[in-house]
């Protein structure tokens, strides 16, 4: 265990792990009994949460799971939401966001953190339901929000179909990008190797290598990059992640990691199936991104150049027609 007491895993016992059954109870994912253990049932509850969060589903909770575990416990109207740094996060908050984007107020991405769109659309909400318009998100907004429960603007949310029309008017070609490429340790040379090839073909090209995967998405927002690609080893669960929440899909990452998808499933002869994930980097990235879990990791290590080639062309079929849906989820 590390010195933050996380991950908790199969054999772990003590304090942490009674707080942990705690919390999984509470987000409806109980453990048996055995609450100081951390057993046989407490790893097929931690994999169900995960699954129900669209997190990595390795069974053990770390920094992630148990931040997730956290936002669970709120919900719309237990607390006073408004625009505050660090951002609040939470389930409440991913609420406020699907209900107001599905009335066609623009909250941005459907991610659950409390940000500039989130208060905007608030505010304007709150002005058109005759509510104090400060952006704070009260009783009388939670009131106004439950009285217009079950109606729709649309189909989708309107961060959705903005998404959809920007992808249809940028450029549609590789060097009207600016790319951001990430790895968190294990792929540099792909990293590098996919960055010359895309500035060759007249990208703008940022390269991150850090483990950090939120000060990566911090970076590439304050860059304005246009696309994100991130690549990361994996023993098991191989697959290219896009970001997609209920109430919300990156119409743009969905097509990009069904292009990516297939190209890296020829080339490892591993099923690398585009699933739609609410991991950090693709929750905090404010445009199309998807994360790809490569394998085997030797495999990948060894043909690194062929990943490069393989996403480079996978990004140019995506630039023709970014707006596509892509492949089928996995």
């Amino acid at each position: 265990m590390s010195a933050n007491g996380l991950p908790l895993r199969l054999g772990d016992e003590g304090k942490a792990v009674r707080d942990l059954h705690r919390r999984l109870a509470a987000a409806g994912f109980p453990a048996g009994d055995e609450l100081d253990e951390f057993d046989f049932d407490s790893q097929v509850a931690v994999k169900s949460f995960q699954s129900s969060r669209r997190l990595v589903e390795d069974g053990m909770c770390g920094r992630q799971t148990w931040a997730a575990l956290i936002e669970a416990a709120h919900r719309l109207g237990d607390r006073m939401l408004y625009l505050r740094s660090p951002m609040t996060r939470g389930d409440d908050v991913t609420d406020l966001q699907q209900r107001l984007g599905s009335l066609g107020f623009d909250a941005g991405y459907v991610d659950g953190i409390f940000g500039p769109e989130t208060e905007s659309a608030a505010r304007n909400f709150q002005h058109n339901q005759g509510v104090t318009a400060d952006g704070v998100v009260g009783p009388g907004t939670v009131q106004a929000l439950e009285r217009l429960a079950g109606r729709r603007a649309g189909d989708k949310t309107v961060a959705e179909v903005r998404e959809t029309d920007m992808l249809r008017h940028q450029g549609h070609n590789v060097a009207d990008q600016r790319i951001v490429l990430g790895e968190a340790g294990g792929l540099p040379g792909a990293i590098d190797s996919l960055a010359r090839r895309l500035r060759l073909d007249g990208a703008e090209v940022l390269t991150l290598h850090h483990p950090d995967l939120s000060d990566q998405a911090r970076t590439a927002n304050n860059w304005h990059g246009s696309v994100y690609i991130g690549l990361t080893l994996a023993l098991e669960e191989e697959s290219v992640a896009y970001f997609a929440t209920d109430g919300f899909v990156s119409t743009g990452g969905h097509g990009l990691a069904g292009h990516c998808s297939e190209a890296l499933s020829a080339l490892l002869g591993r099923s690398h199936p585009a699933c739609g994930m609410r991991i950090p980097i693709l929750r905090e990235t404010r445009m199309p991104a998807v994360w790809c879990r490569l394998g085997p990791p030797a495999k990948a290590v060894e043909h690194a150049s062929a990943v490069s080639d393989a996403l480079s062309a996978a990004l140019t079929t995506w630039c023709r027609h970014p707006e596509d849906s892509g492949q089928t989820e996995g």
